[in-house]
């Protein structure tokens, strides 16, 4: 695993040197959107819902819409200067009953892992949790956000819980549970003796998920009938149609050898080989221009242009050959 946070519990006069790991993950199968003629990935594009226009990410905005229709828009510049909770400090503001927290608060859950030193307080503070049965409540700032969150113990481990605010709570507004039920005895009796006979001990490796399951068995027997395709080749282009500015290791590495040799530049192989090929049509453009220019100035006849036509292009056909130089110092590389 690797550590998220660090910073320390802080209680009274004891601090803790922690590091947060994430205690949970999620195990669901994830599925891609792709053409089903040719296996392609569905792309989505950024559009304006008035222009039209397709919207790169440097025009985004923040916009926040109040109930009376009007809408606020936040730039970055705006988000900048609110304060920014960045304290390396888990605060504990006070230990409660562990009853008395309602696990509807609870959000994400997380390991705090003692420093090699703070081992002892560390242990100190887990045993005190366990012999109070009690939660400590704490604040810390994750990702720059303040949240509530609690302290408890699982096996040998302090795990911090995050929390909800309570006003993200929504409250059950059923009108159907205000009105009067009669209950008689006898079915309240034999509602708790069906429930006395279903007890157990919940034990969670018991439970798995049965439609994770079915989901592997029924990718695993179309492999083996041969029911897939090779992969598409991905594609450079990004969702707006323009070629895709990432340039992997190995074609950083080459440049970086054909500069040391002095036989490359800043260009891509495909853009020297481009290049090359550009010059190609233009260097017989000169020729023949220049055999234009130097007929009536000499009065040479018709062979003797097209002789120096040649002579011309020869002049210039060192540039086809700077491609396979290239191609060379490629494969040496």
């Amino acid at each position: 695993m690797r550590a998220i946070w660090k910073g320390a519990v802080s209680f009274g006069l004891v601090n803790v040197p922690v590091r947060l790991f994430a205690a949970t993950e999620e195990n669901d199968i994830r599925f891609h959107q792709v053409h089903r003629e040719d296996g392609g990935r569905i792309r989505y594009k950024r559009t304006c819902s008035i222009c039209g226009e397709e919207i790169s990410y440097d025009a985004i905005a923040k916009g926040y819409e109040t109930s009376d229709g009007q809408l606020v828009i936040l730039t970055d510049e705006d988000l900048d200067q609110l304060p920014v909770a960045t304290s390396h400090e888990i605060d504990v503001v006070e230990f409660v009953p562990s009853n008395q927290v309602d696990p509807i608060l609870f959000a994400k859950t997380y390991y705090l892992e003692p420093d090699a030193k703070a081992a002892k307080p560390y242990a100190l503070l887990r045993e005190a949790l366990i012999e109070t049965e009690r939660m400590a409540i704490v604040k810390v700032a994750l990702r720059q956000k303040e949240t509530l969150a609690v302290l408890r113990v699982r096996d040998k481990a302090i795990l911090l819980q995050t929390m909800l605010w309570p006003d993200e709570i929504r409250k059950p507004d059923f009108p159907i549970l205000d009105s009067d039920v009669e209950l008689r005895p006898q079915e309240l009796k034999m509602a708790a003796s069906l429930v006395e006979s279903m007890a157990a001990d919940f034990e969670p490796d018991q439970f798995s998920d049965d439609y994770r399951e079915a989901v592997v068995e029924l990718i695993d027997a179309k492999l083996e009938r041969g029911e897939s395709a090779q992969l598409p080749a991905k594609d450079d282009k990004d969702s707006g149609g323009k070629t895709s500015e990432v340039i992997d290791l190995l074609t950083a590495l080459q440049r970086s050898v054909d500069r040391a040799r002095g036989t490359g530049s800043d260009d891509t192989a495909d853009g020297a080989k481009s290049t090359s090929a550009e010059a190609e049509p233009a260097a017989k453009t000169t020729a023949k221009t220049a055999a234009k220019k130097s007929a009536p100035a000499k009065k040479a006849p018709a062979k003797t242009a097209a002789r120096g036509s040649r002579t011309a292009a020869a002049k210039k056909a060192p540039a086809k050959k700077s491609a396979p130089a290239k191609k060379a110092a490629s494969k040496s590389a």
